[in-house]
C-alpha cells in the first residue's frame, strides 16, 4: 500500500461538504413573509420589468441569498421561475383576448427577444404562441362562462422543473446537463 493511501485510509470520509438546509418546513416568520409578499406583489404589478434578485431583495429588506432561499421556501418556486410563470400567463391571456402581434405581446410581457419568448413559451406550454392563440380562440365560447380567476389558475404553467431541465428530458434540445 502506498504511503499516501495509508495516510488517507484513516481520514474521515465526508459525504456532504455543505449539508442542505431542511426545506420541507414552511416559513414561520410573519415579518419575513410580509416582506416576501411585498416583493411578489411588486413582481405581479410590473412583471414586464426586469426583476433581478438584487432588486427583489432590496424591496424585501434582506440579503440576496436569504431572499432567494426564503422565496423558494415560501412559494415553492425560485423568484425567476415565478416571474416566468407570470409572464407566460399574461402572454396567454393577451394571445387569447387581443389581436396584438406576437412580437408586441412578447415585448409587452417583458421579453427582450422574440426568439427567447417563442422558445420559452413553447417549452413551458407545449405550444408555440401562434398555436396557443388558435387553440384558445377555438375554445372561446366555452371559456366565456368561466370566471377569470379560475381560468388563470387552470392555465398557470407548471414550472416546478426548470425549463432547461424539461428541454433536456424531452431529448429534443441540444442543451447538455
Amino acid at each position: 500500500m502506498p504511503a499516501s493511501a495509508a495516510l488517507n485510509a484513516d481520514a474521515p470520509t465526508l459525504t456532504h461538504a455543505h449539508p442542505e438546509p431542511p426545506h420541507a418546513e414552511p416559513l414561520q416568520d410573519p415579518a419575513l413573509l410580509r416582506r416576501l409578499l411585498r416583493a411578489k406583489d411588486r413582481m405581479d404589478a410590473a412583471s414586464h420589468e426586469a426583476w433581478p434578485v438584487k432588486r427583489l431583495a432590496e424591496v424585501s429588506g434582506v440579503s440576496e441569498a436569504h431572499f432567494a432561499r426564503s422565496f423558494k421556501r415560501a412559494f415553492g418556486l425560485p423568484p425567476h421561475r415565478y416571474l416566468l410563470t407570470r409572464r407566460i400567463e399574461q402572454a396567454t391571456t393577451l394571445l387569447r383576448d387581443t389581436d396584438l402581434d406576437i412580437t408586441d405581446i412578447a415585448f409587452a410581457t417583458g421579453w427582450e427577444s422574440l426568439g427567447t419568448f417563442g422558445r420559452t413559451f413553447r417549452d413551458v406550454t407545449g405550444l408555440s404562441p401562434s398555436a396557443m392563440r388558435v387553440q384558445a380562440r377555438a375554445n372561446l365560447p366555452e371559456i366565456d362562462r368561466v370566471p377569470a380567476c379560475v381560468l388563470k389558475a387552470a392555465q398557470r404553467p407548471d414550472l416546478t422543473t426548470a425549463v432547461l431541465e424539461k428541454r433536456r428530458r424531452a431529448g429534443k434540445a441540444k442543451v447538455r446537463p
